[in-house]
């Protein structure tokens, strides 16, 4: 996406267990495509018990221009870190909207046209903290979307984590980008917004 093209509205839902860092993720995504990157951006939140496991989400509406209704309608992206997320969230998809889930632990897709990285698994075995999942997953996502960039979400990641779990974040966002880039080297030229 070149710097003049304008985002009417995108809208992103990141999804999966209570205690996966979900709304953590949506804050420092909402954030870093805020000031960073000089969006207009809302971020609504929604989410079960986290000591059952309950389901949680957070939903980024963003445009170039303002946002005339803050929730989300009909998903561009849905990011499905759980198959229970997978499940309840997709018919909230549009139909040429992209599906990214974390095959670690989403084994069934209602459809084969989607993006699948091991998340939890490259946190878990790779940086060694299952909680940066999320983090991996901000590393993914911000190849996967045309209008995010790397320098700009480490500086927003750098300005809203505690220093004592900065280093192994980044870490994990390196991590993820690189492994979106390696598996779907040309996946931001699939996105259309006109």
């Amino acid at each position: 996406m070149k710097k003049n093209d304008k985002i009417e509205r995108f809208e992103i839902r990141l999804s999966g267990l209570g205690g996966q860092g979900i709304l953590t993720l949506g804050k420092i995504m909402g954030q870093a495509l805020a000031i960073e990157h000089g969006l207009n951006v809302t971020q609504t939140q929604s989410y079960g018990p986290e000591a059952r496991g309950g389901a949680s989400r957070s939903d980024l509406v963003l445009s170039s221009n303002r946002i005339s209704y803050p929730k989300t309608i009909n998903l561009d992206m849905l990011v499905a870190l759980s198959q229970e997320a997978c499940n309840q969230y997709f018919r909230n998809l549009k139909s040429e909207g992209k599906l990214l889930v974390d095959t670690t632990l989403v084994s069934q897709t209602p459809t084969n046209n989607f993006w699948g990285l091991p998340f939890t698994e490259l946190a878990r075995d790779e940086v060694g903290l299952i909680q940066t999942t999320n983090t991996v997953t901000l590393g993914a996502l911000t190849h996967l979307l045309p209008f995010m960039h790397s320098e700009a979400v480490t500086k927003s990641l750098t300005a809203t984590l505690p220093q004592k779990i900065l280093k192994i974040n980044l870490k994990a966002f390196n991590l993820g980008l690189e492994a979106a880039k390696k598996e779907y080297p040309a996946a931001s030229k699939s996105w259309s917004f006109s």
